[in-house]
């Protein structure tokens, strides 16, 4: 059963509202790209790959919990591929109980139902905030 690009993406934002969990890999294609342009200095970037994604999301499930996403916006663009996804996610840092909104801008291009790629932008800011790592963001920004 074929699936629009569009319905791919629906998808995987249903499952962020009770994630992250591992199953959300499983939209994404074996050799998937991640992209992650905003990430402050000295951060990893993401291997490549849907079993790279799965750990990821094994790591974060034990630090945050999503429970809902909202003010979703879905794009379809001239490239039947590629979708444009604007979207909140609200959740809470487990160790703190603080209550996050990270909203997201991703770039993802989809191919037979599966996720081939994904360029994510957002604010580090926010996420620095929520796990309580502003001076450690700050430092990285004008240190040196």
């Amino acid at each position: 059963m074929s699936t629009t690009p569009r319905a791919t993406i629906e998808r995987l934002l249903s499952l962020f509202a009770d994630g992250p969990t591992p199953e959300m890999a499983d939209i994404y294609a074996v050799d998937a790209v991640f992209e992650l342009p905003f990430l402050p200095p000295g951060a990893e970037h993401p291997e490549v790959g849907r079993e790279a994604f799965r750990t990821h999301l094994v790591a974060g499930a034990q630090i945050q919990r999503f429970d809902s996403v909202d003010d979703v916006h879905i794009h379809e663009t001239a490239d039947p591929e590629v979708v444009i996804s604007e979207y909140r996610i609200n959740g809470t840092v487990l160790a703190t109980g603080k209550r996050f909104e990270f909203p997201i801008i991703n770039v993802s291009r989809v191919r037979d139902g599966l996720i081939v790629s994904t360029r994510s932008y957002s604010n580090p800011l926010a996420a620095a905030i929520a796990f309580d790592q502003v001076e450690a963001l700050v430092g990285e920004r004008t240190a040196g």
